[in-house]
Protein backbone atom coordinates (compact mmCIF):
# COMPACT_ATOMS: atom_id res chain seq x y z
CA UNK A 1 0.00 0.00 0.00
CA UNK A 2 2.88 1.99 0.66
CA UNK A 3 4.24 1.70 -3.09
CA UNK A 4 0.61 2.39 -4.22
CA UNK A 5 0.32 5.81 -2.05
CA UNK A 6 3.81 6.71 -3.39
CA UNK A 7 3.11 6.13 -6.71
CA UNK A 8 0.00 7.83 -7.02
CA UNK A 9 1.81 11.18 -4.96
CA UNK A 10 3.76 11.38 -8.16
CA UNK A 11 1.70 11.28 -10.46
CA UNK A 12 -0.46 14.00 -8.97
CA UNK A 13 2.82 16.18 -8.40
CA UNK A 14 3.48 15.01 -12.42
CA UNK A 15 0.01 16.08 -13.05
CA UNK A 16 0.10 19.41 -11.84
CA UNK A 17 3.49 20.20 -13.15
CA UNK A 18 2.39 19.13 -16.45
CA UNK A 19 -0.48 21.70 -15.86
CA UNK A 20 1.89 24.29 -14.35
CA UNK A 21 3.90 24.14 -17.55
CA UNK A 22 1.72 24.97 -20.12
CA UNK A 23 0.79 28.83 -20.45
CA UNK A 24 -2.67 30.23 -20.98
CA UNK A 25 -3.40 34.17 -21.79
CA UNK A 26 -6.68 36.21 -21.84
CA UNK A 27 -7.11 38.54 -24.82
CA UNK A 28 -9.25 41.51 -24.59
CA UNK A 29 -10.91 42.89 -27.27
CA UNK A 30 -14.64 44.24 -28.68
CA UNK A 31 -17.69 44.06 -30.94
CA UNK A 32 -17.91 41.18 -32.24
CA UNK A 33 -15.45 38.28 -34.22
CA UNK A 34 -15.10 40.33 -37.41
CA UNK A 35 -12.70 41.26 -40.08
CA UNK A 36 -10.93 43.63 -37.52
CA UNK A 37 -9.80 40.60 -34.89
CA UNK A 38 -8.87 38.58 -37.69
CA UNK A 39 -5.38 38.38 -37.09
CA UNK A 40 -5.64 38.23 -33.21
CA UNK A 41 -7.77 35.58 -34.05
CA UNK A 42 -5.56 33.44 -36.43
CA UNK A 43 -2.56 34.64 -33.87
CA UNK A 44 -4.01 32.69 -30.66
CA UNK A 45 -4.31 29.39 -33.45
CA UNK A 46 -0.80 29.91 -34.56
CA UNK A 47 0.84 29.54 -31.13
CA UNK A 48 -1.42 26.89 -29.87
CA UNK A 49 -0.42 25.24 -33.08
CA UNK A 50 3.35 25.70 -33.01
CA UNK A 51 3.29 25.00 -28.53
CA UNK A 52 0.88 21.88 -29.41
CA UNK A 53 -1.18 23.43 -27.09
CA UNK A 54 0.88 24.50 -24.42
CA UNK A 55 0.53 28.10 -24.93
CA UNK A 56 -3.13 29.39 -25.73
CA UNK A 57 -4.91 32.32 -25.94
CA UNK A 58 -8.66 33.25 -24.86
CA UNK A 59 -9.73 35.74 -27.03
CA UNK A 60 -12.35 38.10 -25.37
CA UNK A 61 -15.07 40.03 -27.07
CA UNK A 62 -16.12 42.81 -24.25
CA UNK A 63 -16.19 40.04 -21.15
CA UNK A 64 -12.58 41.17 -19.59
CA UNK A 65 -12.92 45.16 -20.30
CA UNK A 66 -14.50 48.00 -21.94
CA UNK A 67 -12.75 49.14 -24.93
CA UNK A 68 -11.38 52.10 -23.75
CA UNK A 69 -10.09 50.65 -20.29
CA UNK A 70 -8.16 47.96 -22.39
CA UNK A 71 -4.80 49.50 -21.93
CA UNK A 72 -5.20 50.32 -18.26
CA UNK A 73 -6.51 46.44 -17.83
CA UNK A 74 -2.93 46.13 -19.85
CA UNK A 75 -0.90 48.21 -17.52
CA UNK A 76 -1.96 46.41 -14.55
CA UNK A 77 -1.83 43.02 -15.85
CA UNK A 78 -6.07 42.33 -15.89
CA UNK A 79 -5.06 40.32 -18.96
CA UNK A 80 -2.16 39.84 -20.75
CA UNK A 81 -2.64 41.28 -24.58
CA UNK A 82 -5.37 43.32 -25.89
CA UNK A 83 -6.62 45.66 -29.06
CA UNK A 84 -6.92 49.35 -28.48
CA UNK A 85 -7.25 52.30 -31.06
CA UNK A 86 -5.18 55.66 -30.45
CA UNK A 87 -8.23 57.95 -30.56
CA UNK A 88 -9.90 56.35 -27.16
CA UNK A 89 -7.16 58.08 -25.08
CA UNK A 90 -4.61 60.28 -26.96
CA UNK A 91 -2.81 61.35 -23.69
CA UNK A 92 -1.87 57.99 -23.10
CA UNK A 93 -0.28 57.18 -26.30
CA UNK A 94 0.58 60.54 -27.90
CA UNK A 95 3.45 58.97 -29.95
CA UNK A 96 1.61 57.25 -32.47
CA UNK A 97 -1.26 59.48 -32.85
CA UNK A 98 0.99 61.05 -35.71
CA UNK A 99 -0.51 58.01 -37.67
CA UNK A 100 -4.46 59.53 -37.47
CA UNK A 101 -3.18 62.78 -39.08
CA UNK A 102 -5.15 62.79 -41.97
CA UNK A 103 -4.36 63.08 -45.46
CA UNK A 104 -1.56 61.36 -44.75
CA UNK A 105 -1.38 59.71 -48.52
CA UNK A 106 -1.60 55.96 -46.89
CA UNK A 107 -3.64 54.28 -50.00
CA UNK A 108 -3.36 50.36 -49.25
CA UNK A 109 -3.62 48.33 -45.86
CA UNK A 110 0.26 47.07 -47.00
CA UNK A 111 1.06 50.21 -47.19
CA UNK A 112 -0.71 51.06 -43.10
CA UNK A 113 1.30 48.39 -41.89
CA UNK A 114 4.33 48.99 -42.77
CA UNK A 115 3.93 52.77 -41.92
CA UNK A 116 2.27 51.46 -38.42
CA UNK A 117 5.39 48.98 -37.84
CA UNK A 118 7.95 51.66 -38.16
CA UNK A 119 6.10 54.15 -35.72
CA UNK A 120 5.88 51.20 -33.18
CA UNK A 121 9.34 50.58 -33.22
CA UNK A 122 10.56 54.46 -32.63
CA UNK A 123 12.09 54.11 -29.11
CA UNK A 124 9.59 57.50 -28.08
CA UNK A 125 6.58 55.41 -28.87
CA UNK A 126 8.17 51.67 -26.93
CA UNK A 127 9.28 54.13 -23.93
CA UNK A 128 5.88 55.58 -23.89
CA UNK A 129 4.30 52.55 -23.99
CA UNK A 130 6.01 50.90 -21.14
CA UNK A 131 4.58 53.27 -19.08
CA UNK A 132 1.61 51.09 -19.42
CA UNK A 133 3.76 47.82 -19.14
CA UNK A 134 3.00 47.36 -22.55
CA UNK A 135 4.69 46.46 -25.74
CA UNK A 136 2.67 46.89 -29.40
CA UNK A 137 3.60 43.78 -30.99
CA UNK A 138 1.29 44.66 -34.20
CA UNK A 139 -1.27 46.57 -35.74
CA UNK A 140 -4.88 46.66 -37.35
CA UNK A 141 -4.44 47.73 -40.69
CA UNK A 142 -7.90 49.40 -41.78
CA UNK A 143 -8.82 51.25 -45.30
CA UNK A 144 -9.61 54.81 -45.09
CA UNK A 145 -12.12 55.93 -43.32
CA UNK A 146 -15.75 57.20 -45.13
CA UNK A 147 -18.72 58.14 -43.45
CA UNK A 148 -22.21 56.46 -44.07
CA UNK A 149 -25.19 58.83 -43.37
CA UNK A 150 -28.75 59.43 -43.31
CA UNK A 151 -31.30 61.97 -45.02
CA UNK A 152 -30.39 63.63 -48.34
CA UNK A 153 -26.46 62.80 -50.20
CA UNK A 154 -23.79 65.13 -48.67
CA UNK A 155 -21.13 65.59 -51.77
CA UNK A 156 -19.87 69.33 -50.90
CA UNK A 157 -17.85 70.68 -47.99
CA UNK A 158 -20.38 72.96 -47.33
CA UNK A 159 -23.03 70.60 -46.59
CA UNK A 160 -20.84 69.41 -43.57
CA UNK A 161 -21.41 72.60 -41.88
CA UNK A 162 -23.38 71.69 -38.85
CA UNK A 163 -23.11 67.64 -39.80
CA UNK A 164 -23.16 66.14 -36.23
CA UNK A 165 -20.24 62.84 -37.06
CA UNK A 166 -18.99 60.05 -34.93
CA UNK A 167 -15.63 60.42 -36.05
CA UNK A 168 -12.61 60.18 -33.30
CA UNK A 169 -8.46 61.58 -33.78
CA UNK A 170 -7.38 63.13 -36.05
CA UNK A 171 -10.33 62.10 -38.56
CA UNK A 172 -12.38 64.09 -36.10
CA UNK A 173 -10.25 67.09 -36.16
CA UNK A 174 -10.35 67.19 -40.01
CA UNK A 175 -14.11 66.93 -40.16
CA UNK A 176 -13.99 69.88 -37.49
CA UNK A 177 -11.63 72.39 -39.68
CA UNK A 178 -14.63 72.36 -42.32
CA UNK A 179 -17.89 73.30 -39.73
CA UNK A 180 -18.95 69.22 -38.60
CA UNK A 181 -19.58 68.54 -35.54
CA UNK A 182 -17.53 65.53 -34.56
CA UNK A 183 -18.55 63.05 -31.59
CA UNK A 184 -16.10 60.35 -29.99
CA UNK A 185 -18.91 57.70 -29.33
CA UNK A 186 -17.58 54.62 -28.99
CA UNK A 187 -17.45 51.93 -32.31
CA UNK A 188 -20.61 49.83 -30.13
CA UNK A 189 -22.44 52.91 -29.43
CA UNK A 190 -22.28 54.28 -32.95
CA UNK A 191 -25.67 52.61 -34.36
CA UNK A 192 -27.66 53.44 -31.35
CA UNK A 193 -26.03 56.98 -32.15
CA UNK A 194 -27.23 57.35 -35.85
CA UNK A 195 -30.73 55.64 -35.32
CA UNK A 196 -31.60 58.43 -32.46
CA UNK A 197 -29.93 61.01 -34.38
CA UNK A 198 -27.56 62.16 -31.91
CA UNK A 199 -25.29 61.62 -35.23
CA UNK A 200 -26.05 62.24 -38.91
CA UNK A 201 -23.41 60.79 -40.28
CA UNK A 202 -20.43 57.73 -38.61
CA UNK A 203 -16.83 57.27 -40.00
CA UNK A 204 -15.81 53.86 -39.92
CA UNK A 205 -13.86 51.29 -42.46
CA UNK A 206 -15.85 48.83 -44.04
CA UNK A 207 -15.56 46.33 -41.47
CA UNK A 208 -17.20 48.27 -39.27
CA UNK A 209 -19.98 50.17 -40.95
CA UNK A 210 -20.82 46.11 -41.30
CA UNK A 211 -19.85 44.88 -37.98
CA UNK A 212 -21.40 47.73 -35.88
CA UNK A 213 -24.70 48.32 -37.86
CA UNK A 214 -24.28 51.71 -39.21
CA UNK A 215 -24.67 50.66 -43.07
CA UNK A 216 -28.25 49.61 -41.82
CA UNK A 217 -29.57 52.67 -41.27
CA UNK A 218 -27.36 54.63 -43.84
CA UNK A 219 -28.85 55.98 -46.97
CA UNK A 220 -25.75 57.04 -48.47
CA UNK A 221 -21.65 56.23 -48.08
CA UNK A 222 -19.14 58.34 -49.60
CA UNK A 223 -16.80 56.34 -51.74
CA UNK A 224 -13.73 58.07 -51.99
CA UNK A 225 -13.25 60.64 -49.32
CA UNK A 226 -10.65 58.79 -47.34
CA UNK A 227 -9.75 61.64 -45.02
CA UNK A 228 -7.28 59.42 -43.15
CA UNK A 229 -8.03 56.40 -40.58
CA UNK A 230 -7.24 55.28 -36.90
CA UNK A 231 -4.46 53.24 -35.42
CA UNK A 232 -5.53 50.35 -33.02
CA UNK A 233 -2.43 48.10 -31.74
CA UNK A 234 -2.27 45.21 -30.48
CA UNK A 235 -0.39 45.49 -26.97
CA UNK A 236 0.90 42.60 -24.77
CA UNK A 237 1.70 43.01 -21.27
CA UNK A 238 5.54 43.38 -20.88
CA UNK A 239 5.34 41.10 -17.55
CA UNK A 240 3.24 38.24 -19.69
CA UNK A 241 5.75 38.70 -22.28
CA UNK A 242 9.01 38.11 -20.52
CA UNK A 243 7.99 35.81 -18.44
CA UNK A 244 7.43 33.15 -21.61
CA UNK A 245 9.70 30.16 -22.24
CA UNK A 246 12.42 31.00 -25.08
CA UNK A 247 10.33 28.28 -26.89
CA UNK A 248 6.94 30.36 -26.46
CA UNK A 249 8.20 33.77 -27.40
CA UNK A 250 9.42 31.95 -30.37
CA UNK A 251 5.91 30.82 -31.64
CA UNK A 252 4.54 33.96 -30.73
CA UNK A 253 6.93 36.16 -32.36
CA UNK A 254 7.13 34.31 -35.45
CA UNK A 255 3.21 34.01 -35.62
CA UNK A 256 2.86 37.56 -36.11
CA UNK A 257 3.71 38.05 -39.64
CA UNK A 258 1.85 35.39 -41.21
CA UNK A 259 -1.11 36.87 -38.88
CA UNK A 260 -0.76 39.91 -40.63
CA UNK A 261 -0.99 38.26 -44.02
CA UNK A 262 -4.09 36.48 -43.41
CA UNK A 263 -6.06 39.56 -41.97
CA UNK A 264 -4.25 41.49 -45.39
CA UNK A 265 -6.14 38.37 -47.51
CA UNK A 266 -9.28 38.06 -45.53
CA UNK A 267 -9.80 41.68 -45.48
CA UNK A 268 -9.73 41.94 -49.33
CA UNK A 269 -11.94 39.44 -49.74
CA UNK A 270 -14.15 41.85 -47.44
CA UNK A 271 -13.26 45.13 -49.70
CA UNK A 272 -14.18 42.76 -52.84
CA UNK A 273 -17.56 42.70 -51.63
CA UNK A 274 -18.39 45.88 -50.35
CA UNK A 275 -20.14 46.87 -53.71
CA UNK A 276 -22.21 44.59 -53.85
CA UNK A 277 -23.12 45.16 -50.08
CA UNK A 278 -24.10 48.55 -50.69
CA UNK A 279 -26.39 47.56 -53.52
CA UNK A 280 -28.08 44.92 -51.41
CA UNK A 281 -29.23 47.36 -48.44
CA UNK A 282 -29.96 50.52 -50.71
CA UNK A 283 -27.41 52.46 -49.88
CA UNK A 284 -26.14 55.44 -52.37
CA UNK A 285 -22.87 55.58 -53.45
CA UNK A 286 -21.50 59.47 -53.19
CA UNK A 287 -18.34 60.24 -55.17
CA UNK A 288 -16.88 63.86 -53.81
CA UNK A 289 -15.21 65.85 -56.70
CA UNK A 290 -11.66 66.76 -56.83
CA UNK A 291 -11.94 69.81 -56.65
CA UNK A 292 -13.91 69.25 -53.42
CA UNK A 293 -11.37 66.81 -52.21
CA UNK A 294 -8.76 69.34 -52.67
CA UNK A 295 -10.39 72.00 -50.58
CA UNK A 296 -10.79 69.30 -47.51
CA UNK A 297 -6.74 68.86 -47.85
CA UNK A 298 -5.89 72.12 -48.11
CA UNK A 299 -8.06 73.00 -45.35
CA UNK A 300 -7.46 69.81 -43.10
CA UNK A 301 -4.27 68.22 -43.98
CA UNK A 302 -1.78 71.26 -43.28
CA UNK A 303 -2.95 72.65 -40.35
CA UNK A 304 -3.42 69.73 -38.23
CA UNK A 305 -0.54 68.21 -38.93
CA UNK A 306 1.73 71.38 -38.03
CA UNK A 307 -0.67 72.32 -35.34
CA UNK A 308 0.20 68.11 -34.02
CA UNK A 309 3.77 68.69 -34.35
CA UNK A 310 4.23 72.02 -32.35
CA UNK A 311 1.85 70.69 -29.34
CA UNK A 312 3.60 67.34 -29.43
CA UNK A 313 7.17 68.97 -29.89
CA UNK A 314 5.71 71.33 -26.94
CA UNK A 315 5.05 68.11 -24.49
CA UNK A 316 8.87 66.71 -25.27
CA UNK A 317 8.12 64.27 -28.38
CA UNK A 318 9.47 64.21 -31.18
CA UNK A 319 7.20 64.76 -33.14
CA UNK A 320 8.78 65.98 -36.77
CA UNK A 321 11.27 62.75 -36.60
CA UNK A 322 8.18 61.09 -35.97
CA UNK A 323 6.23 62.35 -39.12
CA UNK A 324 9.32 62.72 -41.06
CA UNK A 325 9.23 58.99 -40.10
CA UNK A 326 5.72 58.06 -41.74
CA UNK A 327 6.37 59.92 -44.87
CA UNK A 328 10.29 58.18 -45.56
CA UNK A 329 8.38 54.85 -44.75
CA UNK A 330 5.22 55.42 -47.20
CA UNK A 331 7.52 56.31 -49.54
CA UNK A 332 9.80 53.40 -49.72
CA UNK A 333 6.39 51.50 -48.99
CA UNK A 334 4.96 52.75 -52.32
CA UNK A 335 8.22 52.07 -54.54
CA UNK A 336 8.27 48.54 -53.35
CA UNK A 337 4.36 47.83 -54.49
Amino acid sequence: MNTVAKLAATAVALSFATEAAATEWNVSVWGKRRAFTEHVEKLAELVSEKTNGEFTMNVSYGGLSKNRENLDGISIGAFEMAQFCAGYHRDKNRAITVLELPFLGVNTLKEEVAVSHAVYEHPAVIEEMAQWNAKIIMTSPMPQYNIAGTGEPRDELAEFEGMRVRATGGIGEAFKAVGAVPTSVTSAEAFQAMQSGVVDTVAFAQHAHLSFGTINEATWWTANLNPGTVNCPVVVNIDAYEALSDAEREALDSSIPEAIDYYLSNYGELLKKWDDILVEKNVTKVEISDEQLAEFRKVAADPIRDAWIADMSAQGMPAQELYDLVVSTLEKAKMSN
